[in-house]
């Protein structure tokens, strides 16, 4: 008679067997094997995992290993033909079911799901909702649902999709199929709001860490956008990259600016026909173009794992939304940077629409959020400790390593007698003036409007003129966004004192401000480190002919492989069936469909250095 322990160990040995064979890995990413054996165990799961860790193999290594189809359900109906289609390089029977397929494929699928076919089949909540589509599941043998971006169902989460309300009905409509719910963010509030929604039966939750270690976060005022993005983007050339920006006309005319600088750049948003759109997509997800510019309408899934880099041209709306962006980046694991243009203009903007919704409660959540955004943009503290704070956890170390702070690049500055300065010129003008106004007195400008008003003749006229306009538009931006100022709404907002601001006249309160350092530090080691040394003329060629393979088949290119397995494939020259089964990432189907064209590139390639390559 088998006992329990030999049962869980013939069960672990089975799980990583099909871990090695199938997907190419020795082992599992931190949470992985645990979230696999509870749906083995056919129990229902709550999955907070960051974007990166792994979340698509806690359910496709079960559809492997079980008997029967695993539907996930996804709003990533632009998405779902490349998740087949990395699904099916694992040796998975992979299909989709969403508006995109024409009504004889939708058939054709139909038609295979329930003749057993599948081992996975991707629908959307959409689809789930029609009440054909149920009685065609009634005669299929689920093996379990997976329920992905799962914090959609949430009015309290950052990305609430009303058509994600109808899964509550899951669990009562196939009471003996258990549901996993995976997503990469979100605060305990909402997950209990998730479990609850879903019908959770006792699930088996894991919060992953949140942390990111191969992320370099790193915030910069915000001064000449344009000339920042463009500087930002030119220093990482050939890199695949994402830009956010809040309007669709910044989205065009950024776009617009790095294609007239000879960068390959798309725009994405909802403002463009949808043809548009997935063909703008594509394009980025198969590396025919580096960077997408975009509003948040782009991005919830991605799935490309060589994004190096997510810059923010505006200030997100809330913590949330930020970390999933820029979550987008460095997927495989390898460094990647994060960046944000903070300037406090972008404040009002994001009020303007936080003030429209109409639900009291809903409106000061929103605010709090913002709130939190703006801390973590100023405050000096470390960039990766914030963000976890936000969602609970705790970041054990006092130096990151990875974020400008830690990595000092950024200097905690004394300016309480520069922001005495500007609180006397806005109380001398009689706090009826904005921003640019103040800082012209300030800065001692020659202007007609300053003499008509007399403020050539105020004591604060000219305090500031040994420094440039825009220190003094830096340090207002800083006062505005610690609350020792205040702004009106309207048309022509001008700037006002309040309590905060008479602390610091009275020299009862200090300010300090974030500035950059003039000779930043070498980064030190830790995170966001430099990736293990490869030869990177041999990359170069294995990343082309993977770009070739690809549009071949009309596939991105990191279905085929990912660039971290490049990587070791350009540090080892595996030849041989053998070795190349020892890289990461490479597992039997894959080995069968792509191996030979990259062993052979490689042969080639140590044949030209020498046999001693």
């Amino acid at each position: 008679m088998q006992t329990g322990a030999s049962t869980d160990q013939g069960v672990a040995h089975e799980t990583g067997r099909v871990l090695k064979q199938v997907f190419g890995f020795d082992s599992f990413r931190p949470n992985q094997e645990e979230i696999v054996q509870a749906i083995l165990d056919q129990r229902d799961a709550f999955v907070v995992m960051p974007t990166g860790g792994g979340k698509s193999l806690c359910y496709q290594l079960p559809a492997h290993a079980m008997p029967g189809t695993c539907m996930v359900i996804s709003p990533l109906i632009s998405l779902m033909k490349d998740q087949v289609d990395a699904a099916a390089a694992t040796g998975l029977r992979a299909a989709y079911l969403n508006s995109a397929l024409k009504a004889k494929e939708r058939v054709a699928v139909q038609r295979d799901l329930m003749a057993g076919e599948l081992d996975l089949i991707y629908v959307s909540p959409e689809r789930f909702a029609m009440e054909e589509f149920i009685d065609v599941l009634g005669h299929v043998d689920l093996a379990f649902t997976a329920i992905d971006e799962a914090h959609c169902i949430s009015e309290w989460g950052h990305d609430f999709r009303p058509d994600y309300l109808n899964l509550s009905t899951l669990t009562k409509r196939f009471p003996d199929v258990p549901v996993a719910a995976f997503t990469a963010t979100a605060t305990h509030r909402v997950q209990e709001d998730i479990v609850t929604r879903l019908g959770l039966r006792r699930p088996h939750v894991v919060r992953a860490s949140f942390n990111r270690p191969n992320l370099f976060y790193k915030v910069v005022p915000k001064q000449k956008a344009m000339q920042q993005i463009l500087r930002f983007v030119k220093d990482h050339a050939g890199e695949s990259g994402i830009i956010y920006r809040t309007t669709r006309n910044s989205v065009e005319e950024t776009a617009a600016m790095l294609a007239e600088a000879g960068i390959k750049a798309l725009p994405y948003h909802a403002g463009l026909d949808p043809e548009t759109r997935a063909a703008n997509q594509d394009a980025f997800n198969r590396d025919e173009v580096d960077v997408v510019v975009a509003t948040i309408a782009f991005g919830m899934g991605i799935d490309k794992s060589n994004v190096r880099y997510v810059l923010h041209g505006d200030l997100p709306k809330n913590i949330e939304s930020y970390y999933q962006e820029t979550g987008r980046a460095g997927r495989d694991g390898d460094p990647a940077q994060c960046l944000l243009l903070f300037g406090y203009a972008d404040i009002p903007k994001i009020r303007y629409f936080l003030d429209q919704i109409l639900d009291a409660d809903e409106q000061q959540h929103a605010l709090r959020c913002l709130n939190e955004m703006v801390n973590f943009a100023t405050v000096h503290v470390c960039r990766r400790t914030a963000l976890l704070k936000y969602f609970g956890e705790t970041y054990p170390e006092s130096n990151c390593g990875g974020c400008d702070v830690c990595a000092g690049e950024v200097e905690r500055v004394d300016a309480t007698r520069d922001a005495q300065m500007i609180l006397s010129a806005i109380a001398r003008t009689g706090e009826r003036f904005g921003m640019m106004h103040v800082v012209d007195v300030v800065a001692g400008a020659d202007t007609e409007r300053i003499r008509q008003l007399g403020h050539d003749q105020i004591k604060t006229y000219g305090v500031g003129k040994d420094r440039e306009k825009r220190y003094w538009r830096f340090l207002l931006d800083n006062l505005l966004a610690q609350g020792v100022v205040e702004q009106t709404e309207g048309k022509y907002p001008v700037l006002q004192l309040c309590p905060p601001s008479r602390e610091v006249l009275f020299g009862e309160r200090q300010v300090h401000v974030l500035r950059t350092r003039k000779s930043a530090p070498k980064r030190k080691a830790g995170a966001a480190t430099a990736v293990e040394a490869y030869d990177e003329a041999l990359f170069d060629e294995l990343r082309g002919l993977r770009r070739r393979l690809a549009a071949a088949r009309r596939i991105p290119p990191y279905v085929i492989f990912s660039d971290r397995t490049l990587h070791e494939m350009a540090r080892k020259f595996p030849v041989t069936g053998a070795q190349m089964l020892r890289i990461s990432g490479v597992g039997e189907a894959k080995l069968e469909k792509y191996g030979k064209p990259f062993m052979e590139a490689i042969a080639e390639f140590r044949e030209g250095r020498g046999a001693g390559a």
